[in-house]
């Protein structure tokens, strides 16, 4: 179903806002005007038509006007431009209030035309004075004020008598049944467009861009003419149904050569985008086609779609516009996208380094529990790799709880590479996520990122994430107590050993040492302590080494998703916003295009 004036409206400027910064400014403030001139049109009376007979120079508009409402209200001559401000005439129903039909102006013939001057009394077309009443209304005259238009004629529609004006020199004057002229008609007589007066055609160009129906009125010479083609006509593009090309002057033809300037004038509209525009040839001289011309004017009023069609053409064509701006949707790689940007970013923020020296420092923590206690301390000789990068292990724990206690730490500084590779990284995701997107988007997208906090936020990040748990894990302290078993048996060995050693050299007899399988026991107890303490030892440090890099995957996880976290705050999100307004934008004007 189609839209409204005011929805359509809606649409486009809610267009306008998401694109705001990223559309052609040219274009946004044409659309904010257009979109201004809607709503006061809508604002208006809804009753009347305004129907603009539009011209150049010599095409015989006014004498259009005057053969259509039957009356000499515009002045004709061979002297150019004739035209200087336009002129409207206001067609009223005899029950409208201030009608001479419904004021009892005395003396007025129904049908009769008069200067719509408030406060003065009214001319008929005869020269005599008529009663001093006020003008039909009914909207009208707040339409032409907003039209612009001072030079204002009334005609009351009736059906009891035909409106005879008089004749002037070299002209054939035409009895036209008023009733013919359908109220709420708003006729105007426009200024030449191809007017050497510059402020006639401003003027003209002004009421073209408001009328309802456009009749451009032109003659055999110039018909063709570039200017009203190329200025004018191809202006108006989708505005079929309320463009009306009249061809004036049709008398000086014959039949085949009328036909044939007919032909042409229908194959150059169709060359201006204008194929559906309705052609015909009228004569203001011999009467020949007005009855057309005027039946098409009445079918315009009387259905009260003019307005609608014109001004939702209008709308339909800049929103056409704005669809263009915003490019078209295209299949965007913003998934591989963003993991190539946290990838980029993983490795400018020294992941790769931190998770390698989570794993020595997992591994160096195994081994300085569970080694063989004698040596284990050589363990903790060795610097801790977190330490020496500011990254001293703490528990897993929310980071809010710690983001006071951050510091920096001491990673080293993205290289040129790094820092190439998230540049790019960042342009690759700006492609993916405004995908066929116009440069202007990309661009504005590009300038609301701020790439320069990504280094201090990354480091925040990695500083921030838990990589190791503070306490030892469970098997540490069993193997830990093992170990000081055997550790202990060993000793006990060893003592035993001596002890037997010192009764020996004192040639003391003492009890009988005990034999565990093929060895006395004290040498079970010291040998078998030392070796499966060493034996422990090692599969501690092997243990150690497949949880340490365990725990490394673990904290690589915990710093990606950091990361993630710094790549959304600072890029995804931001481009989402871009790229919603981006859809929003496309998806409201191409709402208001919608036929």
């Amino acid at each position: 179903m189609s839209l409204l004036l005011e929805e359509r409206s809606a649409a486009l400027e809610a267009a306008l806002d998401a694109g705001d910064g990223r559309l052609p400014p040219e274009l946004v403030e044409h659309a904010r005007e257009l979109v201004v001139r809607v709503r006061e049109r809508v604002g208006l009376s809804s009753r009347h038509t305004v129907v603009a007979l539009a011209g150049a120079t010599g095409s015989g508009k006014s004498s259009v006007l005057n053969a259509l409402v039957g009356a000499d209200l515009a002045e004709t001559g061979v002297q150019r431009p004739t035209t200087a401000h336009a002129l409207a005439v206001v067609v009223t129903s005899p029950t409208d209030p201030g009608s001479a039909a419904t004021t009892g102006g005395a003396g007025r013939a129904a049908g009769g035309p008069h200067d719509e001057q408030p406060g003065r009394p009214g001319t008929r077309v005869d020269g005599r004075r008529d009663v001093r009443h006020d003008a039909p209304d009914g909207g009208a005259a707040l339409l032409l004020d907003w039209l612009e238009v001072g030079r204002r004629h009334t005609l009351v529609a009736s059906d009891e008598a035909a409106v005879r004006p008089r004749r002037r020199p070299g002209r054939r004057a035409h009895a036209v049944h008023a009733d013919l002229v359908p109220p709420d008609l708003v006729l105007l007589d426009l200024p030449d467009h191809d007017s050497v007066v510059v402020e006639h055609r401003v003027r003209a160009e002004r009421l073209v861009e408001r009328a309802d129906l456009l009749v451009w009125v032109v003659d055999p010479q110039k018909y063709a003419d570039a200017a009203l083609h190329e200025r004018y006509l191809r202006t108006l593009v989708g505005h079929d149904d309320v463009v009306v090309l009249a061809l004036n002057q049709a008398d000086r033809l014959s039949p085949a050569e009328t036909d044939a300037v007919l032909a042409d004038l229908r194959r150059l509209a169709a060359l201006d985008g204008l194929s559906r525009a309705r052609t015909l040839a009228v004569s203001a001289r011999t009467g020949e086609g007005i009855a057309e011309l005027r039946g098409l004017v009445a079918l315009a009023v009387e259905r009260r779609e003019a307005t609608t069609q014109r001004f939702g053409a209008d709308l339909r064509a800049v929103a056409d516009e704005v669809v263009r701006a915003c490019g078209r949707p295209a299949p965007g790689r913003v998934r591989a996208a963003a993991d190539e940007l946290v990838d980029a970013l993983e490795d400018a923020a020294g992941v790769p380094t931190v998770v390698e020296a989570v794993r020595r420092s997992a591994a160096r923590r195994a081994r300085a529990r569970t080694g063989w206690p004698p040596v284990r301390w050589l363990a903790r000789l060795r610097p801790d790799p977190l330490r020496r990068l500011h990254l001293a292990s703490r528990e897993l724990a929310p980071r809010d709880a710690r983001q006071a206690e951050l510091t920096r730490t001491s990673l080293p500084q993205a290289g040129p590479g790094q820092r190439a590779r998230v540049a790019t990284a960042v342009r690759e995701h700006v492609r993916g996520a405004l995908a066929g997107a116009p440069d202007a988007w990309v661009l504005a997208a590009r300038d609301q990122l701020d790439l320069a906090a990504l280094p201090e936020a990354l480091d925040r990040a990695v500083a921030g994430t838990p990589l190791l748990p503070e306490r030892p894990v469970w098997w540490w302290r069993v193997l830990a107590a093992l170990q000081w078993v055997l550790l202990a048996a060993a000793l006990v060995g060893a003592l035993w050993l001596g002890g037997l050693a010192l009764a020996a050299y004192l040639q003391l007899d003492g009890p009988g040492t005990p034999v565990w399988g093929p060895a006395p026991a004290p040498t079970v107890l010291l040998v078998g302590g030392v070796l499966a303490g060493v034996l422990l030892a090692g599969l501690g440090a092997l243990a150690g080494r497949l949880g340490a890099r365990r725990r490394a995957r673990a904290a690589g996880r915990r710093l990606r998703a950091a990361v993630r976290d710094v790549a959304r705050r600072l890029v995804v999100d931001p481009l989402a916003v871009q790229s919603d307004a981006l859809e929003r934008c496309r998806r409201e004007a191409a709402r208001a295009a919608a036929r």
